[in-house]
């Protein structure tokens, strides 16, 4: 029996959703308002659609909620998702999800009164985004860093280049050094496809190379990439929306921040309500302004617009007047998968950062956290071990672990580990494993 899940709203993050979960043989159901929308989406996926309003108890009957594990209300309207989430529960949905705007609905006690209504959990793809833009601020040599656990591990990636002492070199050769008692390489995207490294690889220029430690030896991976850690104080953010906004509050603590925007009166509202962030109006796409602006003072540069064209251009546009670090909201599929090779730091995307934290409600067996990474197919999957098996009884390399899987670290109480093949599981671990998409069948076994 496939799990039962129903989507409200086929919009881009409704139909990233669908893509995502389709991978893993779920049976999707999709109900929008909008008739050419869902035909186009049946085009391309594997799913049912209802036509139809998500309020509507008939419309939800016909997308049989009572037998859904699992309801995800991502509407653009707030409110819908609320009532329909609501709606769902009542009419026998297992679990039930909605996206939200208002961020204030997320803090302290809010979110009781939603539970209390019976919504299980509340989303807001912004929130997720300006949190995952403040690690790779505090984290800025890196292009990505995740964290698990609450940062007792570190996955951070960053691109070599000729310069790197580490290019050319074999990994089996690297072991020599002591710093990799602490950190390993546990992953390398060349030409957009994903390596799982073995002894025998090579490093080679333009790798993109993800690296995990312990939290205090994040550091020796700059030592050992030959980079020195850099300061950010000033950070400039083009772009007045939602994430702009939510952004500039998350930051404006911590760093002198800039905020251009061309439109006059939101500029106004967004003074009033960014009290230490210095807001101006001005229209972002011309570089003279910029300038005049600072630009070549800055450190850091987010580009927040909705256009992801305009957010690649204005970062490349950073690089060149020497701003160290860029990030980009890019909402399109076909840039995400070339970011590394165009030359923007990081980019950040508002439907796969909302996609990870839905998928982690959805795996079965010991699934704790589930990160997914820009332009790559592998993800990282957190398990817990619960029960004496087959994992506790081996080492390691004689749990015939799939080629496309590797075990990154284990984390044992307030101890962290970055296991080798002699490593052994013990009940209660929670281990973090890299997977490609083929190897999630076997990795359900092994820690069911």
């Amino acid at each position: 029996m496939a799990m039962h899940i129903v989507i409200a709203g086929a919009g881009d993050m409704g139909y990233h959703l669908a893509e995502q979960l389709s991978y893993d043989n779920k049976d999707i159901t999709l109900i929008d308002t909008e008739r050419e929308v869902l035909d186009y989406v049946s085009s391309k996926l594997d799913v049912l659609t209802v036509l139809g309003d998500a309020t509507s108890i008939e419309v939800l009957q016909r997308a049989n909620v009572d037998h859904a594990s699992m309801v995800l209300a991502v509407t653009t309207s707030e409110k819908t998702n609320i009532v329909a989430a609501v709606l769902a529960k009542q009419l026998g949905a297992k679990r039930v999800m909605a996206r939200v705007r208002n961020h204030s609905y997320l803090h302290g006690d809010n979110i009781k009164y939603f539970e209390n209504l019976g919504i299980d959990n509340l989303i807001s793809p912004t929130m997720l985004c300006s949190r995952e833009i403040f690690s790779l601020i505090q984290n800025s040599s890196f292009t990505e860093v995740f964290d698990f656990e609450g940062g007792k591990l570190n996955v951070v990636g960053v691109t070599l280049d000729q310069s790197n002492p580490l290019v050319n070199q074999r990994i089996m050769d690297m072991s020599s050094n002591p710093i990799f008692d602490d950190v390993r390489i546990i992953a390398i995207l060349r030409d957009q496809k994903t390596l799982i490294p073995r002894g025998s690889t090579i490093i080679r220029n333009q790798d993109h190379v993800f690296f995990i430690s312990t939290k205090k030896h994040t550091q020796s991976i700059l030592q050992l990439i030959g980079q020195e850690k850099k300061e950010i104080k000033n950070v400039m953010i083009i772009g007045g929306d939602d994430m702009a906004l939510t952004t500039a509050l998350k930051l404006e603590n911590h760093y002198r921040v800039t905020l251009v925007n061309k439109d006059k009166d939101r500029c106004k509202w967004l003074a009033e309500n960014l009290p230490n962030t210095l807001v101006i109006n001005g229209d972002y796409k011309n570089v003279e302004l910029l300038v005049e602006e600072g630009l070549e003072q800055m450190d850091a540069f987010l580009a927040l617009t909705d256009s992801s064209e305009t957010n690649i251009i204005t970062s490349l546009t950073a690089k060149n007047h020497g701003v160290y670090k860029t990030i980009a909201h890019v909402d399109t599929r076909e840039y995400i998968h070339i970011s590394h090779s165009i030359g923007v730091d990081s980019l950040i995307n508002k439907k796969l950062v909302a996609a990870n934290e839905v998928s982690r409600y959805l795996r079965k067996g010991a699934v704790e956290a589930v990160s997914g990474i820009y332009g790559v197919d592998a993800e990282f999957v957190q398990y817990s071990v619960c029960k004496t098996n087959r994992l506790t009884k081996y080492t390691l390399k004689d749990l015939h672990f799939p080629d496309s899987a590797i075990v990154a670290g284990v984390i044992r109480g307030e101890e962290v580990f970055i296991p080798d093949g002699d490593f052994q599981l013990q009940v209660g671990d929670k281990a973090i494993v890299l997977a490609l998409p083929q190897a999630k069948g076997s990795l359900e076994k092994l820690f069911h």
